[in-house]
């Protein structure tokens, strides 16, 4: 209450000390007219005023025992969830017009209290009853939550009786204020006036309340049911249900982020959406939009993007709009803060003229609004509200933009899906549209809609708020203005550039990390190779040079990076320093004060932002209109069915024919037809007719089908018939088109012409499981016109990412004996024995990577176990051996399926089966050959009968000859085994740690104490690897740039400051306009300019420093993981998986090198603002330091419990979106199978889960950073209203410049700006240290010792030359912690010896070839290669001096020339000889390039015995005088398996060759043969002496196999 008026200050006054400190309600003045009551009791203002007090009194008194039995009994809140129900219509206007009443009580307290100041004694009726109103006002709020909540509305009595009588006074109290001739220009008569009108409309409100409700005067009360998500407990996401204050504050996520810190958060956690946010509901209201778009534009299908635009604003414009208006608001509210620093420092400055109020009546003085506003203590309260409020409407203007971007997307992608759903399988096939595509739609183009909808509000805000700040800054500073606002305008573009090149340079990034990635990934999956060749250096250079490409691009990353961050410090000084040097010198000393200077600061500050994030936005846009212009071609892709439409036959309904068309049978249910799930992407009926007989269950006459619509017929004339219940059987050579005829049958191909007929037989019940499947989301297409599901079992297998029970029953009820015979019927109890969980394992993209086989089986199983009428098996047999497919044959299909009587459709190659068949059709070159049983054929066609016995015997012939010791199943379960083993590991790992985490609460509390702090140690991993000049240069850089930009605005505030004081000077000494008296500027200019451009060098220097230590940090990180990996011993690789190893390289690494420079830098600057705003803050005013205190308090409890929530929210938002990504992907692979079994409906469900699951976590996410900022920028309004109050003070008690008082309060505005900015960047920075920490765990893995007791001159050049081989006492393990895998073993292999090594599986054979290499812990014995102890020789040396043949072979992408010589050592001669040898001379000449021809990822573009012998070739380059075959044979076929024996036979004539057998028959013709079982050697000798020998093991196994 301090005015600043010299002649009448409150403090001071002339009467007695007890007159001055007395109080009284009415005044205490002896000639006070506020005790006459002559002209009546009414007309004393006094009165009046304490009239008004006896409402406010009323409340407190009424409600207070009210509320406190409500608190003490918590009986009447039936349910937790009924705490957020908003019962009582009128709502949100009740909390509107409380929080204007609040704010206008305020004013009227303020205005008393400035009004009180002018008189001789305290008059408290101006005030107090304000005073009481304000307390009534929060009562009625608190008190109408607690009986909303408690749903109690008769107790609404006390709040309509209050409103009536607070109406009544305020109304009598502004009619005595009309009669007095008080009007509008006295600011008291406006606020009497405001409050009648705002407690009459709240005394509306209640009104309404009891006329909706009749709670009272009524015998019917009404009763209103929850929301029906509140009826659902698991709905936690409460933000809609809430009330204003909690909405706008988000108070209904304490309780979620404070449990956060007490136990991790889930998806259980945080619940279900509700319902108004589902993806089904937004999708339904998309769709709603496209079909008042199809009346308005009176199109069936309106195509293109301008459609899709149109929908969306039709759909979601409602709440961007809303979003927009209060970014309006709040950017408006955001100049609140410039013209209050202007106004409080104007009227703090000794420029600043006295008055007098020139109303008093009724005893007391009436101010005008001027009057109120001039002074600086209002202005600081007024800057708080405005604070408030413009945070508040900023918060809500970000969360309604971003959760309407969220729904957005769900709906989306929902459209994507049911598309997806109806998409031509020709569009896949031909390559016209990629899994990969579809999966970025939804990945990316549906995010950019997000994002844009995001930043939408920008594209109206940021023009207004240009606008409005420049003409501000006009009126401050005039035309100097004008020259600031240009130089920003200019800057902007260059602005732009720089982000665009940023987006440029950050995709060529993207290209190489992706190369990179695939290098690793190939290093990492033939790491076992480079281990055994010695190849590791090579790799590494490779590694080295394709990381060398990506860290050029990522210098011109952070090239770009560093001028952006620059730019955007260093605009704004430049900015003010042009505008306040020509404005120093065009005004010279008229209108350069403090006030103006720090004004002109703060618009500079505003001004800078929307000019900044115009790049972004534009950015957004553009990415926003590519994305719609994607997902409108997607939509209008074609899809299936279309041409059918066109000649669908009509059902002949004849009431003798039994077997209708589905339609009329399952059409006519209980409940009326669905709605279809996308009507304008109906779904047209598959071609449904009834066949003539019931003996066919599908029939198709005269037809020709193909892929693509103008292509040419795959299928011509067909003309088949399928027996109701039969096994039919469908055959011919590859490619005639079988699995074509199966599809085309499905109605995936395109029909030229021609009928398909379906028999509905059987499928009642059918249509009632269908039925039974419908949910209340009413998305299921409409199946009334759907032909019967189909078992579908496609030639190449395909499974969902789940458990392989899941797999199998697919969506359908578990039925236990069922499952136990179709899994024993598929041989897949001895897979399922291995997994680890065993059918609960998770298989698929994401789990065991199983053989061809074993996903064979399982997609046969799954076909098998459904209840479906029809099974369409596409050549089941291709991946399994001949004892699976005859189990498979007889326990599967004539078994369960025929016993079953169900119609099966078996598509296979293996002829012997035929004579099982009781239908047989067999098609060529995409017609039918012939169809019918065997018999009839025979007769027939006896030459095609003929050709078929011939190739059956070749087949039985075939299977005669295999000997094998392990069959193709046992193999690929040996393989499972393997694959398992690691992970088995890995998991025995994560449970121990589980286990040490929960053994009790202990250690419990401790996980959560490690949770909520910061990784400290990563984070000085990551600095410390910056070096030791790096890191203090970017800690004085940051430093000095504070330092500086706080010197800076100290000068301004000492050169406005000494301007004003000179002015006031000259004009008290009334000096005339001489040169003596003027101000010299040219020196205060200089200094400040000197500062300004040294702030922007540093600006300069921080932004490249902080740069350039992430690159050196991201270099030096990548090269110690790829140093540690590549020389970790194997036993790493094989207990580490794979992607975890991969993650490092990718995710983990991505994030050191883009994210945390950026993030860093955002830290350490906000940090540092904070810092150096509070020392300001502190230096201009001490006794800030009093109240920082608890504020800081605040800050702390609120930044440990944010990041704690924040990370497990960011978390999973990500793992929630892989199964949503991963459900698109399946879909689409599976696409035919989902389709043929009819389960759109099914998949479509799970699909809204996933989206539903991310949205929640997003939402969430988005909850949680609303929750922060708020209570952050609260806390810096509330420094701001702190740092104002005390300035103003001490700068009219203690004489403290007005300058002093501008800096503090404008670093005081950008502490509420940067405060959350700081928590939001510690929370971010601790997710991303995570993955230095992560990369950190890896860097301390052990490295094999690489190192030898031989120096290289001790070793001859040419050893091995002879070959010999000496075991002595051989015993090793693969760890130390584990058991020996070979004990004792004791050998002597001649040179020039063939030494063939069998054994079963787990005999130690492997290990035995893997002891030559070191690869395994020798720890007791020795193996002697011609004369050297290998264990002596450096291991580089070793490896590189033998050769071995690996089981799988392994080739790398790249030339065939690099594949056999990655050294380079060998001519082309040699190599051309190795190919030769290898039988592979004629495949490699007839490629482009021949030796340079590429070689794909994995040798793919050759087939697997073709790699097999390039490995093989590769070994002859190398000429050492021993090889090692692991099992080389195992996985190639016989023709290729001869070669390869004839090879090693002529070409290792004179070599020592030591096979570890898989096939018995390929050592028979051995030097030598050993016998290993349980690691040790069983027998030992030649093989003819162990044949002979009739109990020898190894003759047993020879008698096996034949």
């Amino acid at each position: 209450m301090i005015m600043r008026y010299k002649e009448y200050p409150p403090w001071k006054t002339t009467q007695s000390p007890s007159s001055t400190m007395s109080l009284a309600f009415c005044g205490s003045e002896n000639n006070s007219s506020a005790y006459n009551v002559d002209q009546g009791v009414l007309n004393n203002g006094c009165f009046v005023d304490a009239l008004n007090v006896v409402p406010h009194v009323f409340l407190l008194f009424i409600t207070f025992p009210i509320l406190f039995i409500g608190w003490g009994s918590q009986s009447s809140k039936v349910h937790i969830h009924h705490s957020t129900w908003l019962h009582f219509p009128g709502h949100n206007l009740r909390w509107i017009l409380t929080f204007i009443l609040l704010f206008v009580l305020v004013c009227e307290i303020a205005e008393g209290i400035v009004s009180d100041g002018f008189t001789d004694s305290r008059h408290l009726h101006l005030y107090m009853p304000a005073g009481m109103a304000f307390m009534a006002a929060i009562t009625s709020v608190v008190y109408y939550h607690n009986i909303e909540t408690s749903n109690f509305p008769k107790l609404l009595l006390a709040l309509l009786i209050y409103w009536s009588l607070a109406f009544i006074t305020k109304t009598i109290k502004f009619a005595k204020f009309c009669e007095h001739g008080i009007g509008l220009s006295q600011l008291r008569f406006c606020i009497t006036g405001l409050l009648a009108m705002l407690y009459g409309m709240l005394l509306a409100v209640e009104i309404n309340v009891i006329r909706v409700r009749r709670y009272i005067c009524s015998n019917d009360p009404r009763e209103v049911k929850p929301p029906e998500d509140l009826q659902d407990l698991g709905v936690r996401f409460l933000q809609p249900f809430v009330n204003l204050l909690s909405k706008g504050t988000y108070w209904w996520m304490n309780r979620f982020i404070t449990t956060a810190h007490k136990r991790p958060i889930d998806l259980k956690t945080i619940g279900k959406l509700p319902i108004a946010m589902r993806a089904i509901t937004n999708y339904n209201r998309m769709k709603a939009a496209f079909e008042a778009q199809k009346q308005t534009l009176r199109s069936p299908n309106p195509q293109g993007s301008k459609a899709i635009w149109c929908t969306l604003r039709h759909a979601f414009g409602s709440p961007i709009l809303l979003s927009s208006t209060f970014r309006c608001l709040a950017d408006l509210l955001g100049f609140a803060g410039p013209l209050c620093i202007s106004g409080i420092v104007h009227h703090l400055s000794n420029e600043n003229k006295t008055f007098q109020p020139q109303v008093k009546l009724l005893g007391v003085y009436f101010i005008s609004s001027q009057e109120f506003l001039a002074n600086a203590y209002v202005l600081a309260v007024l800057l708080f509200f405005a604070l408030l409020l413009q945070r508040t409407f900023l918060q809500a203007s970000y969360y309604i933009a971003i959760e309407t971007g969220i729904n957005l997307r769900g709906a989306i992608q929902a459209k994507i899906y049911n598309k997806i759903m109806r998409l031509s399988t020709s569009n896949m096939s031909m390559g016209e549209m990629s899994a990969g595509q579809i999966c970025n739609l939804v990945a990316i183009d549906t995010n950019q809609l997000m994002w844009f909808f995001f930043l939408c509000p920008n594209l109206w805000a940021m023009p207004m708020q240009i606008i409005v700040g420049v003409i501000l800054l006009y009126y401050l500073l005039g035309i100097s203005a004008l020259i600031g606002a240009t130089v920003i305008t200019v800057l902007a573009p260059v602005q732009y550039f720089v982000a665009t090149k940023l987006s440029q340079t950050q995709r060529s990034t993207l290209e190489y990390s992706n190369e990179r990635l695939k290098k690793t990934n190939e290093m990492l999956r033939g790491i076992k190779l480079l281990k055994l060749y010695a190849w590791e250096h090579i790799f590494h250079g490779i590694m080295e040079e394709t990381r060398q490409k990506e860290m050029t691009s990522l210098k011109a990353f952070a090239l770009y990076t560093s001028i952006s961050i620059f730019m955007n410090a260093a605009i704004p000084i430049a900015a003010v320093l042009t505008t306040f040097v020509v404005h120093a010198y065009l005004s010279q000393d008229s209108g350069f004060s403090p006030a103006v200077a720090f004004a002109s600061l703060s618009l500079f500050h505003i001004l800078v932002t929307p000019l900044f994030l115009l790049s972004s936005v534009v950015r957004s846009t553009v990415k926003a209109l590519v994305s719609v212009q994607k997902l409108s071609e997607f939509f209008s892709s074609e899809e299936i069915g279309e041409e059918r439409d066109k000649c669908q036959l009509p059902v002949n309904i004849d009431n003798h024919s039994k077997y209708q068309a589905v339609p009329l049978k399952v059409v006519n249910r209980k409940r009326p037809p669905r709605e279809e799930w996308n009507h304008y992407n109906s779904l047209p009926g598959r071609q449904v007719n009834i066949t003539e007989g019931e003996e066919y269950c599908i029939k198709i006459r005269n037809g020709y089908f193909t892929w693509t619509p103008d292509g040419a017929p795959t299928l011509s004339n067909i003309d088949i018939k399928i027996p109701h219940g039969q096994l039919t059987m469908i055959v011919g050579q590859v490619g005639c088109g079988k699995s074509s005829l199966l599809l085309a049958a499905l109605g995936e191909m395109q029909k030229i012409s021609g009928n398909i007929y379906w028999n509905s037989m059987s499928d009642t019940e059918l249509g009632e499981d269908l039925s039974s499947t419908e949910t209340e989301t009413a998305i299921d297409a409409d199946i009334s016109q759907v032909r019967g599901s189909v078992a579908y079992a496609a030639q190449k297998p395909w499974l969902l990412n789940d458990t392989m029970e899941k797999n199998i029953t697919f969506e359908s009820a578990y039925n236990k004996q069922r499952y136990k015979t179709v899994i024993d019927a598929c041989s897949l109890q001895p897979d399922i024995d291995i997994l680890p969980h065993g059918d609960q394992t998770q298989i698929g993209e994401r789990g065991v990577n199983l053989s061809g086989g074993q996903r064979q089986r399982i997609s046969v199983a799954r076909a098998l176990y459904q209840q479906a009428n029809m099974v369409f098996l596409d050549d089941p047999f291709s991946a399994l051996d001949i004892h699976l497919s005859d189990h498979l044959l007889q326990e599967g299909i004539l078994k369960i399926l025929r016993e079953e009587k169900r119609t099966t459709v078996l598509v296979t190659h293996k002829l012997q089966y035929l004579p099982h068949a009781d239908w047989i059709i067999a098609m060529k070159d995409g017609t039918i050959q012939r169809e019918g049983t065997l018999k009839d054929i025979q007769k027939s066609e006896p030459e095609l009968f003929e050709q078929w016995k011939t190739l059956m015997n070749r087949q039985d012939q075939r299977l005669e000859k295999e000997t094998v010791t392990e069959s193709k199943t046992a193999l690929e379960r040996k393989n499972l085994r393997r694959a398992m083993y690691s992970r088995e590991a890995l998991s025995r790992a994560d449970e121990e740690e589980d286990s040490i985490e929960s053994d009790d609460e202990d250690s419990l509390s401790m996980v959560l104490h490690q949770r909520a702090k910061m990784p400290w140690q990563a984070c000085c991993k990551y600095l410390s690897s910056a070096g030791i000049l790096l890191l203090p240069l970017l800690v004085l850089s940051q430093l000095l740039k504070h330092s500086v930009m706080v010197a800076i605005d100290y000068w301004l505030a000492k050169w406005t400051s000494d301007a004003i004081s000179l002015k006031i000077e000259a004009e008290r000494n009334n000096c005339s306009q001489s040169q003596e008296c003027g101000f010299n500027h040219s020196s205060y200019s200089m200094v400040f300019s000197i500062l300004c451009s040294l702030g922007i060098l540093f600006c300069l220097a921080t932004s490249i420093a902080v740069e350039w230590t992430g690159l050196r940090v991201a270099k030096k990180l990548h090269q110690n993981l790829l140093n540690r990996i590549i020389l970790a011993p194997m036993r790493f690789f094989e207990t580490t998986p794979l992607g975890s190893i991969l993650n490092r390289f990718s995710a983990d690494l991505n994030t050191v090198d883009q994210h945390i420079p950026a993030t860093l830098e955002c830290l350490s600057r906000s940090t540092l603002l904070c810092v150096s705003a509070l020392a300001v803050i502190s230096y201009v005013t001490p006794v800030f330091l009093i109240s920082l205190v608890p504020l800081a308090v605040a800050c702390y409890f609120i930044q440990k419990y944010f990041r704690v929530a924040s990370r497990d929210l960011q978390q999973l938002d990500d793992s929630t979106q892989l199964p949503l990504l991963s459900h698109f992907s399946e879909t689409v692979e599976g696409l035919t199978t989902i389709r043929a079994f009819r389960y759109e409906a099914r998949f479509r469900r799970k699909l809204l889960e996933y989206t539903d699951s991310n949205n929640i976590a997003s939402l969430f996410l988005t909850a949680a950073n609303r929750w922060l900022e708020v209570r952050m920028e609260y806390i810096g309004a509330c420094v701001v209203l702190i740092a104002a109050v005390a300035s103003i003070t001490y700068s009219l008690y203690n004489r403290l410049s007005s300058g002093l008082v501008g800096l503090g309060l404008t670093y005081a505005l950008m502490i509420s700006n940067y405060l959350n900015w700081m928590v939001r960047s510690l929370a971010d920075m601790e997710v991303q240290l995570g993955a230095v920490k992560r990369i950190n765990g890896l860097l301390k893995t052990e490295v094999e010792n690489y190192e030898g007791l031989l120096s290289p001159s001790q070793i001859p050049p040419g050893w091995p030359d002879q070959g010999e081989i000496k075991i002595q006492n051989l015993s090793v393990r693969y760890d130390s912690s584990l058991k020996a895998v070979l004990k004792h073993v004791n050998a002597h292999i001649s040179p020039g010896q063939k030494v063939g090594i069998c054994g079963r599986t787990g005999s130690g054979k492997s290990s035995f070839s893997l002891a030559f290499f070191r690869m395994v812990d020798t720890f007791e014995g020795r193996i002697i290669i011609d004369g050297i102890d290998i264990a002596k020789l450096p291991l580089q040396t070793l490896r590189s001096r033998l050769s071995i043949i690996l089981q799988d072979p392994i080739l790398f992408s790249g030339t065939i020339r690099f594949n056999l010589d990655p050294e380079g050592k060998c001519t082309d001669g040699m190599l051309w000889e190795a190919l030769e040898i290898a039988q592979l001379k004629h495949v490699v000449k007839a490629l482009p390039g021949g030796l340079d021809a590429m070689v794909t990822e994995g040798g793919e573009n050759f087939s697997l015995g073709q790699r097999q012998l390039f490995c093989l070739a590769r070994a002859f380059v190398r000429k050492s005088s021993i090889l090692i075959m692991d099992e080389a044979t195992a996985s190639i076929d016989m023709a290729t398996e001869n070669i390869l024996q004839k090879v090693v036979m002529t070409a290792f004539a004179d070599r020592t060759v030591v096979t570890i057998a898989h096939r018995v028959h390929t050592i028979l013709n051995a030097d030598l043969v050993i016998v290993m079982k349980r690691g040790i050697i069983l027998e030992y000798d030649k093989p003819e002496v162990l044949l002979e020998q009739e109990d020898s093991v190894f003759a047993s196994f020879v008698k096996a196999d034949k």
